[in-house]
């Protein structure tokens, strides 16, 4: 056999070889920490505490900043942090709503939510209020 020939199969098997192993540990990487294409982490149960209140879009809003058409009737909640979409229940007065993040604010110091008009008018929040609020467990999600 050619030795420059040897040598090049040699070079090539080496290259086969290094590809496998780096496949190898990305599977195994993949398996060990779950992608965000495999969804949220399991939600948590705990209970949070927050003042919240009513709020109205600007006239003239077509779209929330979390791209959710701007309407009366739209019920949600608008945090400044939480991801747009994310699934939480509020409670006030022993109610539990199952409703999401649909846009930013809360725009005033010591106020964490704001509340649609439609959904504080739901639950009967007038002015600011003391609520809870966890986040939507999976078994919830669907049911909203």
């Amino acid at each position: 056999m050619n030795p420059a020939l040897a040598q090049r199969q040699l070079a090539l098997a080496g290259v086969a070889l290094l590809a496998i192993v780096a496949a190898v540990v990305l599977v195994q990487h993949a398996r060990e920490e779950p992608s965000a294409a495999s969804g949220p982490p399991p939600a948590a149960t705990e209970w949070n505490r927050a003042l919240a209140g009513p709020y109205t879009l600007p006239a003239g809003t077509k779209l929330t900043a979390c791209g959710q058409k701007a309407s009366e009737s739209i019920l949600g909640v608008a945090h400044p942090v939480l991801p747009c979409g994310a699934k939480v229940v509020i409670r006030f007065d022993d109610q539990d709503v199952l409703t999401q993040i649909v846009d930013r604010g809360a725009g005033l110091p010591g106020r964490e939510f704001d509340l649609t008009p439609a959904l504080a008018k739901r639950i009967g929040l007038t002015g600011v209020q003391p609520i809870e609020w966890r986040f939507a467990q999976r078994s919830e999600e669907g049911t909203g």
